[in-house]
């Protein structure tokens, strides 16, 4: 199977039902059976004991060889040799890490490939960043940590790249920056609390709360304006994800301006009481976030959000 520009070859040392899945698992579904991919994963979770057939012998050897064209040779990228039974628990591992709220029309499982076209520059498998795919091939099917260019790619498109229905932050990014980080620190590459699938009200990361806080600032942006064009995270998104000192003062005072516009008085104090709880655990703006902290930015930017899509928004029950 293509793993953007590698190829990955598999074996069984004797046949067994995980080789026909795991094409399914990590490949985009066909247009004509846009289901394939999740019944792979329902059928990769569902045990034995419940009447489902077995993947195989748990310890039956398999073999991944992943390859890339080199001049006129082929290179090895990868080389993974373990057994069915880890293989398919380190494939759920990854399932696990990727699973983040989202909304109803969204897959509930992404494909690689829709992972990494999200990290790529205008959205262009043609701008993968070159061994990335086979980086985190390796990485999922031998159960360690992504590679650090992971993070950097999600960050830095966060930053640089907007889609306009979805923000800096659309769910397929969410769940990248979300696996990266708890994989980095379950490696001990990273300390810090775990991020968690939805919104973490008790998370007092100073990145989330600043992600958690630039959501609800927007929020009252829009609800002052209805229909405006572009919002503050067009203007300021990056900065605040990266030198908060520089731009929250600003964003705080924009932000009387917004709530003094609301016509409907008791959204405004319910905003405004939220915004007070998230800035209650912060000390000050940092002058710079590290890495890990844009990550988490993004992650409380994007957690945060999808509570106003909610039909009882844990932003307001906060409130009361």
């Amino acid at each position: 199977m293509l793993v953007g520009d590698a190829t990955a070859v598999f074996w069984a040392e004797k046949a067994v039902p995980l080789e026909s899945l795991l094409e399914d698992l990590f490949g985009e579904p066909p247009k004509d059976d846009p289901d394939r991919m999740t019944q792979a994963v329902r059928a990769l979770y569902e045990s034995p004991e419940s009447g489902a057939p077995p993947l195989g012998n748990e310890g039956t050897r398999f073999f991944v060889l992943g390859l890339s064209p080199n001049a006129s040779r082929l290179s090895i990228r990868f080389w993974v040799v373990t057994t069915v039974g880890d293989l398919a628990s380190n494939i759920r591992r990854h399932f696990d890490d990727l699973r983040i709220v989202h909304g109803p029309r969204e897959p509930e499982t992404l494909s690689l490939f829709r992972l990494l076209v999200n990290l790529a520059p205008q959205g262009k498998a043609d701008n993968i960043p070159p061994n990335l795919a086979g980086d985190v091939m390796r990485s999922v099917l031998s159960g360690t940590a992504y590679p650090r260019t992971l993070l950097t790619a999600a960050v830095g498109r966060a930053r640089a790249e907007q889609s306009k229905d979805h923000g800096p932050v659309p769910y397929p990014r969410a769940a990248m920056i979300k696996a990266c980080l708890n994989r980095d620190m379950r490696s001990g590459r990273l300390d810090g609390k775990e991020m968690t699938v939805g919104l973490d009200q008790t998370n007092e990361n100073v990145g989330y709360r600043l992600g958690r806080l630039f959501a609800i600032l927007e929020k009252a942006q829009e609800e002052a304006n209805p229909g405006i064009n572009a919002t503050i995270r067009d203007r300021y998104y990056g900065a605040a994800s990266s030198t908060p000192a520089g731009v929250y003062p600003t964003l705080m005072r924009l932000k009387v301006h917004h709530l003094a516009k609301l016509e409907n008085r008791g959204r405004a104090v319910n905003l405004e009481r939220l915004i007070g709880v998230v800035v209650s655990e912060l000390k000050d703006f940092p002058p710079i976030l590290s890495l890990p902290d844009q990550g988490r930015f993004a992650l409380g930017y994007y957690h945060q959000r999808q509570t106003f899509y909610e039909k009882n928004p844990v932003s307001e029950k906060e409130v009361g």
